[in-house]
């Protein structure tokens, strides 16, 4: 069983930046997967990016790359998304989830993947 908490949210203006922290329980975080998600008022659950347990292997979503910057430290626990250049469209709730699967090698963009998941933090950008 892995818990997940995120910190980090906030209101923060356009062309600012935010760090998202993810703070896994347990001592086989360096065997997940971990993936950030977004859900904005009325919008499903989208993938924003995901980093393997090792950091070999990285994934963003197009809207995001060149922008944000998936990290983590397994000797800490946790996951870090760095968010710059903020945009009012990147306003959601944001999400940490870890994926077991594979011993933490894959990095999906599909939600059912993930096996835990934070209660979420807010972001808001202001225009």
């Amino acid at each position: 069983q892995v818990q997940l908490a995120e910190s980090g949210g906030g209101l923060v203006q356009a062309g600012g930046s935010l760090r998202l922290s993810c703070a896994a329980s347990g001592r086989t975080f360096s065997s997940y997967a971990m993936g950030w998600f977004r859900q904005a008022p009325g919008k499903e659950r989208e993938f924003v990016a995901g980093i393997n347990r090792d950091g070999g292997n990285i994934y963003y979503v197009d809207s995001v790359k060149g922008r944000f910057t998936i990290s983590r430290d397994n000797a800490k626990n946790t996951a870090f998304l760095q968010m710059n250049s903020l945009k009012p469209e990147d306003t959601a709730v944001y999400y940490c989830a870890a994926d077991q699967s594979f011993s933490g090698i894959r990095v999906t963009s599909t939600p059912t993947a993930y096996d835990y998941w934070g209660q979420g933090t807010q972001v808001t950008v202001s225009s």
